[in-house]
């Protein structure tokens, strides 16, 4: 379903004269790009304010992708974590400085990097668990259970 743009151009011109139809006006306020960060910058606040560990979302989603995957190559987490290499390195790297990650040259590819997490990783994701799933609860408190589950569904449609 599209979503029309609001037309202003006629309401700008006087009465009688035709408005082009390819003449609309961008409002931010009705963009899908406007609405998914406000929804994003609303998550991140409410995981900010509830982690107790003081990560960051993308620290979280390798940590947990991390110790489903363990071992693997710093390319597959940023892949399983939707993150480009340039982020996946700065992420693994501060990770790698907290002690939560481990990493070792990958025996058949001295080139690619291993990476496990640490006990202290480890540790990490288990006392933050249930945290996570309170902060999606709290994220999606305002919707009915039928538009949570609407939500998610759309939204990996269009991922």
């Amino acid at each position: 379903m599209d979503i029309p743009l609001k037309d202003t151009a006629r309401e700008s011109r006087g009465a009688g004269m035709a408005a082009k139809p390819d003449q609309t006006q961008y409002a931010l306020g009705e963009q899908i790009g406007f609405f998914l960060r406000q929804a994003n910058q609303r998550h991140v606040s409410i995981f900010a304010s509830l982690i107790s560990e003081k990560l960051t979302t993308t620290q979280w989603a390798a940590l947990v992708k991390l110790r489903d995957l363990q071992p693997c190559s710093q390319g597959n987490l940023g892949r399983e974590t939707a993150m480009d290499m340039a982020t996946i390195k700065g992420v693994v790297d501060r990770l790698v400085k907290r002690g939560l990650v481990h990493t070792a040259p990958d025996p058949a590819d001295a080139r690619r990097l291993v990476l496990t997490l640490t006990d202290e990783g480890e540790a990490t994701v288990d006392r933050n668990l249930s945290i996570a799933l309170e902060i999606s609860q709290e994220t999606l408190g305002p919707l009915t259970a039928a538009e949570r589950m609407m939500l998610m569904e759309l939204l990996q449609k269009i991922c």
